[in-house]
């Protein structure tokens, strides 16, 4: 005898769910006759009358797909809801939701509940299949009547544009041109010897991008040998930021990232642009060309400019230790493009996180109260040893001072004391020069008692450097 095979189970669409739970309702039919209707059995009919609330709840939500046949929930609830309430925020928004920015936005969701969740793509599709999620076109519906505009008034430079309020103070960056004369010295004035270096940073001082540095050549001599990729700071020939790259860059890196963000910037530097720079996840916000308020705290620069000043002084105090009887003008002649290129990216990062979100808030380009600071003090570098407060200020502000500009003079380095080599450049130094170089430092550091904080360090720099020599 041929054995039955087994009955296939045929599970109901939400919708249809819904359609039982009518027919229960508005006519006479018992369970029975409902079941052999939708062909399923009487007992999956009796589930769903069980599970009335709930399915009802999900069908007025008009969140969930109303297509699935069952439901299997998350194993994250908790970061399941908090995506879909933020999707329906930025959807209310009206921002451009991608893929990306969901799996950033998960994650970031999931390290603020502090739960080990990694998500991937399986996950953002079945996120997406559970909540009716879609990225289709948005039809905004036209008000009847254009509004009227607003009266012409007076508007204050300190408050920020409209359309700031549509991001967060982590997705909102400032950015500011600042004039460097990289290698003067207190008391005078250097007339030519400039660059310029590009500072941004987001409102809650969470990210600084990398500093960008223009100069006056191409290829100065002291970056001979010396690879673009391990350069602490972007150089570019020319004075002047070449605003167009490095818009094109930050767009990319936070396309990367699946961001929206906002750029304050300058109406000057927006008006000079060549053409619209076709941005697709920064926003160029341009001040008025009539308000005071920077793109970037004036605070900011500032700090950034001290902390310059403040390791220059130190690094000539060490040639002139080195050099007896050499003036700090005859010392600040072998400082380079180079070394200025590392001392503003060591100035950059001492700029302390706290100074920048208060600083944010006080100039009106961030919402919210101005944060207590504790320690104000490690806000700024000590005045160096000599100076007194009011030359040291001055120092710092010396750019203020000149406004002649030209062409650098050839800067002079070791190499060119030395005699140099083929080219007038000096050799390269070689794996076993690296390598006595870091005996000769240890054996320095083991004889002026230094703690062993420092040597932790050294052992880093130590490793890192063996490594590249057995490359």
């Amino acid at each position: 005898m041929e054995l039955s095979s087994k009955k296939k189970l045929h599970a109901l669409s939400l919708a249809e769910k819904i359609q039982v739970l009518e027919l229960l309702d508005e006519s006479k039919m018992s369970q029975s006759e409902v079941a052999r209707r939708f062909r399923v059995s009487q007992p999956q009919i009796s589930r769903i009358c069980k599970n009335k609330e709930k399915l009802l709840a999900d069908w007025c939500s008009g969140t969930a797909n109303r297509e699935r046949k069952r439901k299997r929930e998350s194993k994250y609830s908790g970061i399941d809801e908090a995506l879909l309430c933020w999707y329906h925020i930025a959807r209310a928004k009206a921002w451009d939701v991608t893929g990306p920015m969901l799996l950033h936005k998960a994650k970031e969701l999931a390290d603020i509940m502090g739960q080990d969740f990694v998500p991937s793509i399986g996950w953002l599709v079945r996120w997406k299949r559970r909540n009716n999620v879609g990225f289709g076109a948005r039809h905004v519906l036209a008000p009847p009547f254009p509004p009227e505009p607003p009266p012409p008034g007076p508007t204050s430079p300190a408050q920020p544009p409209l359309s700031l309020k549509d991001f967060s103070p982590e997705d909102v960056f400032g950015c500011a041109e600042v004039p460097l004369l990289y290698r003067a010295v207190p008391g005078t004035v250097g007339a030519c010897e400039r660059i310029q270096v590009l500072l941004c940073a987001n409102s809650r001082g969470t990210e600084k991008r990398r500093a960008w540095v223009s100069g006056l050549r191409a290829a100065p001599r002291c970056f001979f040998g010396v690879s673009s990729e391990a350069l602490p700071a972007s150089y570019h020939a020319d004075l002047g930021v070449p605003w167009s790259e490095w818009l094109a860059q930050f767009d990319g890196d936070m396309g990367r990232q699946g961001r929206q963000v906002a750029l304050l910037l300058a109406a000057r530097v927006v008006e000079g642009l060549a053409g619209p720079p076709g941005l697709c996840h920064v926003r160029l916000l341009p001040l008025s060309a009539t308000s005071t308020t920077p793109s970037l705290p004036t605070s900011v620069v500032r700090a950034f400019k001290a902390h310059y000043r403040h390791r220059l002084l130190g690094k000539l105090a060490v040639v002139q230790s080195e050099r007896a009887g050499t003036s700090l003008a005859e010392a600040a002649a072998g400082i380079t493009v180079l070394d200025a290129l590392h001392m503003a990216a060591v100035a950059w990062a001492k700029v302390p996180p706290q100074l920048i979100v208060r600083s944010f808030i006080q100039e009106g380009l961030a919402p919210g109260r101005t944060p207590l600071s504790l320690d104000k003090a490690s806000e700024m570098p000590p005045v160096p040893a000599g100076l007194s407060l009011e030359e040291f200020s001055r120092f710092v502000d010396l750019e203020g001072e000149e406004a002649v500009s030209g062409v650098c003079k050839e800067e002079i380095g070791p190499e060119d004391e030395e005699g140099g080599g083929e080219d007038g450049f000096a050799p390269l130094p070689t794996k076993a020069d690296a390598l006595r170089a870091l005996g000769t430092l240890r054996r320095w550091l083991e004889c002026n008692g230094t703690s062993p904080e420092l040597f932790e360090k050294f052992y880093a720099c130590e490793e890192e450097v063996e490594r590249i020599c057995c490359l």
